[in-house]
């Protein structure tokens, strides 16, 4: 979230920012007419104390002084400021409260290098990594390719649990199992520590990575304090909740896999045929915690990390530069990676990787200490990115890479992960 004494100064900015993001406002008005109630409140709190200390004083003397009924008045006085003092307390945590729900309402700044438009439309294309698959003959989708070669099961995913869920078989299972070690594999070589998280997680922790309280609804409640979580960022970024690092131990980089679940509410008619867009997928995270100076340069070696999956498995993409009508809601600075997939012609999302400034660390209260450059502690930068969705990279492996008899050709780095299968056979046997 912001800092309540930012938003006060600059409302303006706040305004600007909200105006560039699709579905983003906030109530000006109320937050500076709570804020001065606040405000005037502990200004009456700290004056009504000074006087009851000054009368105290005198109890004494006035006791001494054989004036006992003024001595009595006295401490009448001192009781009544008491009550009053506990009224005033009471009335400054609400709108403490309310200022407080305001705020973290409130999106992130988006960063001045970033474009400005209204949704992704206006996204900016950074570069490309080799060039859109073409073939010799007409390709499949791989929703049925993976009919067809008995890797995706779309009938039995909705007999078991319902619509957008699907079940993995054979050549399937295992290329799912061989990407997730793979990611794994790459992101440990460069650094990341594997971690491996829960998949329920708490309010707090959803709070702390600004899932909640705006996107509950995208979200699967198990119990009441209790969620699916929609993305391993929530639990690697909470593993820090409440602490102070050391700024000797930044940047710290983790990676972790997990499954991930999300209601995706209000897509119903996008992206609902194959495997692209569903309630539970795969994936693989990463998570950097970083200084205000360098997390900046953090998030371009992160989406360096990105692209060194897709390239090392032969994958066309491209890098785009979210504007600040698409970008989400924790995010100061966004890249997309898209794939390229034959069957949408076209690119799609298979990674988004997120620089949050301080918004998240404020949240989850995150901080670090470095004694040589400061005192006291100062919010870390946190940094997130998907390295990668597993399911929409089989999905380009399968619609990229495969023939015309309806085989799909293994990507030489993933073969040590599949027993050394080089081909998958068109009937999946």
């Amino acid at each position: 979230m912001l800092d309540i004494k930012f938003v006060r100064e600059n409302p303006d900015c706040v305004d600007k920012a909200c105006a560039s993001r699709q579905n983003a406002h906030w109530d000006r008005d109320a937050f500076f007419a709570l804020d001065e109630q606040r405000r005037s409140t502990i200004v009456e709190v700290e004056k009504l104390q000074a006087h009851r200390n000054a009368v105290s004083k005198q109890i004494g003397k006035l006791m001494a002084a054989g004036k006992t009924q003024e001595a009595q008045d006295a401490k009448q006085e001192v009781a009544h400021n008491k009550e009053r003092i506990a009224e005033l307390e009471r009335t400054r945590t609400e709108c403490e409260q309310k200022l407080h729900d305001l705020v973290s309402a409130i999106p992130n700044i988006p960063d001045a290098s970033i474009p400005y438009g209204k949704d992704d439309s206006e996204n900016v294309e950074v570069r490309r990594w080799g060039t859109p698959t073409s073939f010799d003959f007409e390709p499949s989708a791989h929703w049925d390719l993976g009919t067809a070669n008995k890797m995706i099961d779309f009938d039995r995913g909705v007999k078991l649990a319902g619509s957008r869920f699907y079940v993995l078989g054979g050549y399937g299972a295992q290329m799912e199992r061989a990407l997730i070690n793979f990611f794994i594999d790459m992101h440990a070589k460069a650094g990341f520590k594997e971690w491996w998280p829960p998949v329920l997680t708490n309010y707090d922790s959803l709070f702390g990575t600004g899932q909640l309280p705006k996107f509950d609804e995208d979200l699967f409640h198990v119990s009441d304090n209790l969620y699916l979580i929609p993305t391993a960022e929530v639990m690697l970024t909470n593993l820090h909740r409440d602490e102070v690092l050391d700024a000797a131990q930044l940047p710290l980089l983790y990676t972790a896999f997990t499954p991930c679940f999300r209601e995706e509410a209000g897509s119903a008619g996008r992206d609902t045929r194959g495997i692209i867009r569903v309630h539970e997928f795969d994936k693989v995270e990463m998570v950097k915690f970083a200084t205000p100076e360098n997390s900046m340069n953090e998030l371009e070696l992160m989406v360096g990390e990105a692209e060194a999956c897709l390239q090392t498995l032969g994958l066309p993409y491209r890098v785009v530069s979210l504007c600040t009508g698409d970008i989400g809601f924790s995010a100061c600075k966004c890249y997309d990676l898209e794939v390229w997939l034959p069957s949408y012609n076209n690119y799609k999302e298979i990674s988004s990787c997120s620089n949050c400034w301080d918004f998240q660390a404020r949240r989850a209260n995150i901080r670090y200490r470095d004694a040589a450059s400061f005192k006291g502690t100062r919010y870390v930068h946190t940094l997130n990115g998907s390295g990668l969705a597993v399911g929409r990279t089989m999905a380009a492996i399968m619609e990229n890479y495969q023939q015309a008899d309806g085989s799909i050709v293994v990507p030489e780095a993933l073969r040590p992960y599949m027993r050394g299968l080089e081909v998958i056979p068109p009937c999946g046997d």
